[in-house]
């Protein structure tokens, strides 16, 4: 079975840079990207390829080449869904919000209705394949949809988890550790489709990076892969407080742990905590779905990863009342950095939308200034929280767009991003900018400590 036409629904940080890779490395395929939001779009077409509406390295170039050309984005989804061979399910699962599993379960209603309008338009044959992240089973689910729409059309259903990080995602689809299909692999055309998915990765993946599983394990397989990386972190954001209280500094513990090739370094970089759009979400449905099985001790296991990243970014907040005499109400706080990790605009989950509120709450007036993420974006991540009135952010909030701003006549500055910008700033300029004594808190580990004292900065760092 060859691919030729590919569609994939969901414009989002998945579908549009995967997407644009298999554009640019199948020529011969046609590949339509859609979605019901047209801003996101028209963004997506717009004619200076830098506005496309994600920053990932690298990832303007490609749409520029293959764009026009084999890659389209489109608001018409149901031609996309006709035309297709092959269709992508790339929607949003956030965590429930309501109902049974509020807080916890994957709400998978994108799911049910990208399901529903394929069965409602298809015509002819397709491969369905679950590229968002997805509670083990829900192939199933999709599978009775589909095929119960008495119209005779047939459908495999294929599981193709994404193992992106952001900032490094075009990368890590150029040349990822590995990529999983899970299919009904005991099947003939179970067996064929999942050979199909496989033919179009081989184009510049060797096959033995391709690793074919039935589709519960590769479900199941995703979760777990993001449960153990943010275990990791939470594990070493652990001992950061313990080397605050003991005189230990955590990036010389875990140089040595890491050391040790059983454990390796990856992931134990101590931090104000971890963000993104996967790591919670995914912990949460892991501790769903063992909750649900009755195995609560598995959940309890799970769910103090996620405790754990939350006193994170409290007790960052909490140190930075305490270490300003015990108030910040009216103070002015510079904040550098609000996307959860440099060379992305993503700012889901990011510490610095908790670390802002609970300063909020203590009156603080805040200073934001990040190199990508727009100030209507900011605004919004922390209206989403609720806490405030939305006219209350904004008049204790500004959004400057130059890191030294954030400066002028700050009490305290925390570096709360890892943008390699704030590496090369002028920290003399901005220590003579402040009110004195300069409080400077370093939330990534960014920064060297003897630098910053000498500059006269009162300096902080998580594990040391």
């Amino acid at each position: 079975m060859k691919i030729k036409n590919i569609c994939c629904i969901g414009a989002g940080y998945v579908g549009g840079p995967t997407m644009a890779v298999i554009a640019q490395k199948c020529p011969e395929i046609n590949v339509t990207v859609v979605d019901i939001n047209e801003s996101r779009i028209a963004a997506w077409n717009d004619d200076d390829v830098n506005n496309i509406p994600i920053y990932e390295p690298g990832l303007s170039n490609i749409v520029g080449e293959a764009r026009g050309r084999n890659l389209f984005f489109s608001t018409d989804v149901d031609a996309a869904i006709d035309q297709a061979d092959m269709i992508f399910i790339s929607v949003n699962t956030p965590t429930k919000t309501y109902g049974i599993g509020k807080g916890m379960a994957a709400d998978l209603k994108f799911i049910e209705l990208c399901a529903r309008q394929i069965a409602r338009v298809a015509t002819t044959d397709k491969i369905v394949v679950e590229k968002s992240t997805l509670p083990v089973r829900t192939a199933e689910a999709l599978r009775n949809i589909l095929d119960n729409t008495g119209n005779g059309v047939k459908y495999q259903i294929l599981s193709n988890p994404e193992f992106l990080a952001e900032g490094t995602a075009v990368d890590d689809l150029m040349d990822p550790d590995r990529v999983l299909i899970g299919g009904d692999i005991d099947t003939a055309e179970g067996a064929e489709a999942v050979e199909a998915l496989v033919d179009v990765y081989a184009h510049w993946i060797d096959r033995d990076r391709i690793l074919t599983t039935n589709v519960w394990s590769s479900e199941l397989s995703k979760l777990t892969a993001n449960a153990f990386l943010a275990q990791r972190v939470s594990s070493i954001n652990s001992l950061s407080e313990l080397c605050e209280k003991t005189g230990a500094d955590v990036n010389e513990v875990a140089k040595a742990v890491g050391m040790d090739r059983r454990i390796g370094s990856k992931f134990l970089q101590s931090s104000v905590g971890f963000g993104g759009s996967c790591f919670q979400k995914d912990i949460l449905n892991l501790v769903y779905i063992a909750k649900s099985y009755g195995l609560n001790e598995v959940a309890d296991y799970w769910e103090q990863v996620i405790i754990m990243n939350d006193h994170q970014k409290r007790r960052f907040a909490a140190n930075i009342v305490k270490t300003l005499f015990n108030t910040v109400s009216g103070k002015k706080i510079g904040i550098l950095g609000w996307a959860f990790k440099k060379d992305t605009n993503d700012t889901r989950e990011s510490a610095a939308i908790y670390v802002v509120d609970y300063l909020l709450n203590e009156q603080a007036e805040v200073v934001v200034y990040d190199p990508k993420v727009k100030p209507e974006q900011i605004y919004a991540d922390l209206d989403y929280l609720n806490t405030r009135p939305e006219a209350e952010n904004r008049a204790s909030v500004t959004i400057v767009d130059n890191s030294h701003e954030v400066a002028e006549k700050a009490h305290a500055v925390a570096v709360l991003t890892e943008w390699d910008e704030f590496i090369e700033l002028d920290w003399s300029k901005v220590y003579d900018d402040m009110l004195k004594p300069a409080f400077l808190f370093d939330g990534r580990r960014l920064l060297n400590r003897a630098e910053k004292e000498q500059i006269g900065f009162e300096f902080y760092a998580i594990g040391s």
